[in-house]
């Protein structure tokens, strides 16, 4: 069983700047086959894009993803933990704050994702969500 995030993460970050718009943060989570992309201005994470965002905060209030921000739909500031941290910190926290991903940074620099699929690949390799996590993705 794993005891750090390190030991758990998705190493390696995808970052989209605030101004990007919306379309262009969703082509590249589709590119690199992923749901959510960091905000940030330089190297300071401004906040969290989801899929789940762009459908709801954007999409579903009629704005147009072609002039609407990544910054202007994220989740601001979003909470962090550090490589080092305990995966029970981890946990804690998504439960805490009731999210499914946290940025992981190491001395103020993003450098990977931990996300409830990760916990559960980890933690419970034989769950539901950790087939789905390993499951390849449709299309």
């Amino acid at each position: 069983m794993a005891d750090f995030v390190r030991d758990v993460m998705t190493a390696g970050v995808v970052a989209v700047r605030p101004d990007a718009s919306l379309v262009e943060a969703a082509q590249l989570m589709r590119a690199q086959d992923i749901g959510d992309v960091l905000v940030a201005d330089g190297q300071r994470i401004v906040g969290m894009l989801t899929d789940r965002d762009i459908a709801v905060r954007a999409v579903a209030e009629g704005a147009d993803p072609l002039t609407v921000s990544a910054e202007s739909v994220c989740t601001p500031d979003p909470v962090t933990v550090a490589p080092r941290d305990p995966v029970a910190a981890a946990v804690a926290l998504m439960r805490q704050h009731a999210i499914r991903r946290l940025p992981v940074v190491e001395d103020g620099l993003p450098v990977g994702v931990v996300s409830l699929g990760d916990l559960a690949e980890a933690q419970d390799p034989e769950s539901a969500l950790a087939d789905i996590s390993r499951a390849a993705p449709d299309g």
